[in-house]
């Protein structure tokens, strides 16, 4: 219960790779039940952005903005999943995966346009208060807020588990404890129904914080996925991976990229001198072929290979003053 309720104050990721795995992705099922429970969070949604018009009610507000924004976060994976689906070209020659990037600034924006304007009515609530009216439908809103949540939660976990998909698994259990948040809409209805007027202000600036630290998650992650960033434990995975393969001397770099939700790598190994052409060939396919099993999520990897050099030589001098540059 504690990790529950603590969980409304500190977000989950909403990092697209975590929201999806190969059960998922390969799974029609999987994908139907993922957009089936964003339409019953969007309807959810709906309604209580009714309620909110007719009752004045700045807890609900927030709490409509933040489904709204738990609901935005699946667009880069929509659009990742269509647009993934093209073949690269002679002009995106790594196919259209950025495309997801794109979206997700467009979904930080609006986040951060829905977390001013859910501070600001909350505030300015506090500073002039105002009466809430239709406590009752209120109410309802906030109960209907929690039960769209928990069968959303009932049916990604049971799908998940049907199709083996730990990531489906994982973001039912993230809206089950998003439910919370309505529930505190329902206490603050109460509160107003029993004469504090500040009660319905203060829960709208506790789901407020909520709704920035959606805002603090999401931006980070868009933020590290612009700038290539990559969990360096998987780089570390990457490494053992490839000094654990038959013939391979020593390494040099290892890079890793997200291109949409999948991970490209390049590496450079060290091999014996005196490997012909085809088995250096052979050895960096066996890599290769060793990287894409350890590694999730990465579906290719170029690989270099070098050759043991003799004392005071350097195979790649006449890159050095690139290099240098």
């Amino acid at each position: 219960m504690w990790h529950r309720v603590g969980h409304v104050v500190v977000p989950h990721s909403h990092e697209t790779v975590d929201k999806v795995d190969a059960a998922m992705e390969t799974s029609r099922e999987g994908m139907r039940t993922l957009w089936l429970s964003l339409g019953v969070l969007g309807l959810t949604c709906a309604v209580q952005a009714v309620i909110v018009a007719v009752s004045g009610s700045v807890a609900l507000l927030g709490d409509n903005l933040h489904n709204g924004a738990d609901a935005l976060t699946a667009v880069p994976l929509g659009i990742a999943f269509v647009l993934g689906r093209r073949a690269a070209n002679r002009r995106y020659t790594y196919g259209y995966g950025r495309a997801e990037d794109l979206a997700g600034i467009a979904i930080v924006l609006t986040i951060a346009v829905s977390s001013l304007l859910a501070a600001y009515e909350a505030v300015d609530r506090l500073v002039h208060p105002r009466e809430v009216t239709h406590l009752w439908a209120v109410a309802l809103a906030a109960v209907a807020g929690f039960v769209g949540n928990e069968w959303v939660a009932r049916y990604r976990i049971r799908t998940g588990r049907r199709i083996g998909s730990a990531a489906l698994v994982a973001d039912g259990l993230h809206a089950r404890t998003d439910g919370f948040t309505s529930l505190a809409v329902l206490l603050g209805a109460g509160g107003v129904a029993l004469g504090w007027r500040l009660a319905d202000p203060l829960i709208g600036l506790l789901i407020t914080a909520a709704l920035l630290m959606v805002l603090r998650d999401a931006a980070r992650e868009v933020y590290r996925r612009l700038m290539d960033s990559v969990d360096p434990a998987l780089l570390d995975t990457a490494e053992r991976t490839l000094r654990a393969v038959d013939g391979v001397r020593g390494l040099g770099q290892v890079r890793m990229r997200w291109i949409g939700h999948s991970l490209r790598a390049e590496a450079e190994i060290v091999v014996d001198s005196a490997l012909t052409v085809v088995q250096a060939h052979a050895l960096a396919v066996a890599a290769e072929h060793a990287l894409i099993h350890a590694v999730p999520r990465l579906t290719a990897a170029t690989v270099h290979t070098d050759h043991t050099a003799a004392a005071g030589t350097d195979p790649h001098a006449a890159l050095a003053h690139h290099s240098a540059a």
